[in-house]
């Protein structure tokens, strides 16, 4: 029997992937779930079980929990991944897709965790891992529908510490800056495709460049996935976690000056930098 038990979500490319990798490498017996299972498929040769699991569909979701407890009877650590990031002016975005990014990126999440709970409750042990973004703190135009689900994301794992404190269950809260996998590019194209030819076109045009800028190896920005998923690791190994860890090129600095900067110096600084970045 493994020492511990995890279950990671949004396991089919970048954190998600190496983190299940690095997970396994540390000794725990590790759960992947994704929709597109082939992308997965690699992680078999780590000795990782991979699933099925759509966090948008509670049969996925209560299936694949029940997958894991039914193999060794608890789960140790939930890591909360999946997620993508809707952008575009919140005018031109439909409600329909507005809906999908928050059943996404906070439902999902939340019920994934609902899942969870009451087995790491009965042991009093257990430990919550919610990917949120320095995006949870941060915010750009056109990125209202995104930036408000990691806002949520940081809120509901503030009170769901509190909450889960006295039975035992550990609450983390992992914040990335942007990392070498396709979710710039593809948030970028999401962006272009809703507001690249209306009445925001020129500040489409520059948030989709500098989102590009933050994605994919070599880039100004990015940080490698695998960096993330070993910081994710030190959370979940960790006798005493930090509750957030901020991780990743520009994650420390950008978020300090969003704590010391007065809210229109922030909007002139930041719409300055991704100006260059679009350069």
């Amino acid at each position: 029997m493994p020492a511990h038990v995890a279950l990671v979500t949004g396991a089919s490319t970048g954190i998600g992937f190496e983190t299940a990798i690095a997970l396994r490498a540390a000794g725990y017996a590790v759960y992947a779930g994704a929709r597109r299972v082939d992308k997965m498929e690699p992680l078999k040769r780590h000795g990782i079980t991979v699933m099925l699991l759509d966090v948008t569909s509670e049969e996925s979701m209560v299936s694949a929990v029940g997958l894991v407890e039914a193999a060794y009877g608890r789960i140790d650590v939930l890591v909360n991944n999946a997620g993508y990031g809707s952008y575009g002016s919140l005018e031109e975005v439909p409600m329909a897709e507005g809906r999908r990014q928050f059943e996404v990126n906070v439902m999902g999440l939340a019920r994934m965790t609902q899942l969870v709970i009451p087995g790491m409750r009965s042991r009093s042990s257990g430990r919550i891992i919610n990917v949120s973004s320095i995006g949870g703190k941060i915010y750009e135009p056109l990125g209202a529908w995104y930036h408000g689900t990691k806002f949520a994301v940081e809120g509901m794992s503030d009170s769901l510490r509190l909450e889960l404190r006295p039975h035992g269950i550990d609450v983390v809260v992992i914040e990335p800056s942007g990392t070498d996998s396709e979710w710039g590019t593809i948030a970028g194209g999401n962006l272009l495709a809703n507001s690249g030819d209306g009445p925001y076109k020129e500040h489409a045009h520059i948030v989709a460049a500098a989102l590009a800028s933050t994605s994919g190896p070599g880039h100004v920005l990015s940080t490698p996935a695998r960096v993330v998923a070993n910081t994710i690791v030190r959370a979940a190994k960790a006798r005493r976690p930090r509750t957030r860890y901020p991780v990743g090129r520009g994650a420390w600095s950008v978020l300090a000056m969003r704590r010391i900067l007065p809210d229109r110096i922030f909007d002139a600084v930041f719409l300055n930098l991704y100006k260059r970045l679009a350069g």
